[in-house]
């Protein structure tokens, strides 16, 4: 693990977060207080990728149905 300063983390930022990338960085201040700076993992894909479903309704029946359904609403 890398130990920066504030001051030190403020002008080599850009370091830092590819330094932060493959391990911990912790940035310590001068009043004692220490914060730990990591990447975050990659999702592998959106959390709206979703598998789709065989079904053997027709456009015109989810259209009928959608219709129905503000006829009562």
């Amino acid at each position: 693990m890398k130990v920066f300063t504030y001051s030190e983390a403020r002008q080599n930022l850009a370091k830092l977060l590819i330094i932060a990338q493959k391990e911990e960085v912790e940035i310590r201040r001068r009043d004692g207080a220490a914060f730990s700076l990591t990447a975050k993992k990659e999702m592998a894909g959106s959390p709206f990728d979703i598998p789709g479903i065989k079904t053997k309704a027709t456009t015109q029946d989810i259209l009928d149905a959608v219709r129905d359904s503000r006829m009562t609403a």
